[in-house]
């Protein structure tokens, strides 16, 4: 009993020295023609582990504290505190913050607004100053446990799918609320693109630390993909002996380590990984996804080429799939690929135009879309693709459609279709969202487009730019006709900020006084409430990009962000709003 012990012990500290990375995995292809069989991708090299150990937040030259280290500040200095943890990913004397940025905001305050933020589709700008604000490491508003503070980013990350700042959350930060939600989100993502290779190398960095049952459970099958059986059944049998393995899952295992020959055909739901494991173990595995079914499943059925209509008659069948690619379930490639297998009599598809009209809307969709594909010249192609339009916006999928017609329309080209479909067509085109960055076109006739903005999107030296200032300025002051900008005076109280001295005869003071800047916003800059002003602000940015606001609502960000010392940010705004881009 003592020489099993012995061993097996010696045989668990071998297991964890030794656990290794694990190769990344092919990713699958889906809808592929030949559906029994997925093409391989290259495994690329694993990366290393630079980016393993936890960052140091900086207080100030002298002193660091690391993330996860309770800490107090009084009179300046960091003491140490049994009480507070301070949760984020970023420093937040990176972005003109410090640990007590939410002190002086209520947490109702803070939730209110965070609310409203959660409803809009906020801008690459707006999203990129949201998550310095809320990530940066800071003891949580007034009236809020640290705790739930830390929640509170947790949960943000997973509702908008940011994967890579979920990972530097785990790296920074031990214990804390929501902790085993990160970890099972990160696992399912891999597990839901059907990338379980990458998904088992991705892990390595929370190895040491972080302990979590689903996330040892995915660790025991990585061992196990990766035909290390012995590594596997060891952490398998301390899992057990922690009670926090289970009865189903215990099953699958031992059925893929060898060591059962049998094993349930029930499929799981209840987790991810316990239905990915049904998929893999179970023969000639069939499972129909229903509109309970959760995201994650649809997502692993989609890239694992799952989800197939094996009866064309099937209509009731595929309207389901047409509303769960409608709800953003599966991707809608999979319906147009569906269409296209249905098949048709000759004379149907020669006649689509008037035989559709006696189909159930199911096979007229798939009829005028086979119809499309088979057009040869630009005019019948638009009017298919606008008669398919209509049948889609009759059964209210147009979500199914809108890309794709979005992208046949650019693979035309609207000069090269008849006039009549252009500014029809051209209002079909779904627009990139996001801010493009181009070169920059300086233009010394207009301030805030002029050499000078050099320092703050090219970093240019300071030295350089007070000599464009003397020069642009006595330029533009020969001008009678100069009409001095909202945005040319947010650019001047920034040169202000920043140390610049500016010509004498320019009367800046009583330019800036036709502006006004909202009282309520102002009060929160007297109250110390510099990051929910911030927050406010982001509110304010909303969907749009900078350059797209109102020059005036651009002053007067400009001017409160340089009231609240927040120069960081405010530079993040300027390279939106103020240069002319090709």
């Amino acid at each position: 009993m003592k020489l099993r012990s012995f061993n097996y012990f010696l045989g668990l500290l071998i297991a964890l020295a030794f656990f290794t990375p694990l190769n990344s995995e092919e990713k699958i292809d889906i809808w592929k023609k030949d559906k029994n069989k997925v093409k391989n991708q290259s495994v690329e090299n694993e990366d290393t582990n630079d980016d393993i150990a936890p960052k140091k937040l900086r207080l100030n030259a002298t002193k660091t504290v690391e993330p996860n280290q309770k800490i107090k500040i009084e009179n300046g200095l960091i003491t140490s505190s049994n009480e507070n943890k301070v949760f984020g990913v970023f420093d937040p004397a990176e972005n003109n913050f410090d640990l007590n940025m939410w002190s002086t905001t209520k947490a109702a305050d803070f939730k209110s607004s965070l609310k409203r933020i959660e409803k809009i589709k906020l801008s690459r700008t707006a999203n990129e100053i949201l998550e310095k604000i809320l990530l940066s490491f800071s003891y949580a508003p007034s009236g809020m446990k640290e705790q739930e503070f830390a929640k509170i980013k947790i949960n943000w990350l997973i509702k908008k799918n940011q994967s890579d700042l979920i990972e530097d959350f785990l790296k920074q930060n031990e214990e804390f609320e929501g902790k085993s939600k990160a970890v099972q989100y990160l696992v399912d993502e891999n597990i839901a693109n059907a990338n379980l290779k990458e998904g088992c190398k991705k892990i390595k960095f929370i190895d040491a630390k972080i302990k979590d049952a689903y996330l040892e459970k995915f660790k025991i099958y990585c061992l196990v993909f990766n035909n290390k059986k012995a590594e596997a059944q060891l952490l398998l049998d301390l899992l057990r002996e922690q009670n926090q393995s289970d009865k189903f899952y215990d099953d699958k295992i031992n059925f893929l380590l060898g060591v059962s020959k049998k094993t349930t055909n029930k499929v799981n739901e209840n987790t991810l990984l316990n239905f990915y494991l049904s998929s893999i173990t179970i023969k000639n595995f069939n499972f129909k996804p229903t509109k309970n079914t959760k995201k994650s499943i649809w997502k692993y059925l989609n890239a694992s080429n799952l989800i197939k209509l094996d009866d064309s008659s099937d209509k009731a069948r595929l309207r389901e799939l047409e509303l769960a690619a409608n709800d953003g379930q599966i991707d809608t490639n999979t319906i147009f690929t569906i269409y296209q297998s249905i098949p048709f009599k000759l004379n149907e598809l020669i006649n689509a135009k008037n035989t559709h009209q006696s189909l159930d809307s199911v096979d007229a969709r798939s009829l005028i879309y086979q119809k499309y594909l088979l057009s040869e010249d630009n005019e019948s192609k638009m009017q298919y693709l606008f008669l398919l339009e209509d049948l889609f916006k009759k059964d209210s999928l147009l979500n199914v459609y809108s890309k794709y017609f979005s992208d046949s329309i650019q693979n035309i080209g609207i000069d090269n279709m008849p006039e009549r479909y252009q500014e029809a067509a051209q209002s079909r085109i779904i627009s990139d969202d996001e801010f493009l960055v181009g070169k920059v076109k300086y233009n010394d006739k207009i301030l805030h487009q002029s050499k000078i903005i050099k320092y703050y999107i090219e970093k240019e030296s300071k030295k350089k730019i007070q000599k464009d200032i003397d020069k642009i300025f006595k330029k533009i002051s020969r001008n009678k006709r100069y009409f001095y900008s909202a945005k040319d005076l947010a650019l001047v109280d920034s040169l202000i900020k920043d140390g610049f001295t500016l010509p004498s005869n320019f009367k800046y003071e009583e330019l800036a006084k036709k502006y006004d800047i909202p009282k309520n916003l102002l009060q929160l800059i007297d109250n110390d409430q510099n990051a929910f002003l911030a927050l406010k602000i982001v509110e304010i940015i909303g969907e749009d990009e900078p350059h797209q606001l109102d020059p005036e609502t651009i002053y007067f960000i400009t001017n409160l962000l340089n009231k609240m010392n927040l120069i960081k940010i405010r530079n993040i705004v300027f390279n939106s709003a103020l240069p002319l881009r090709a």
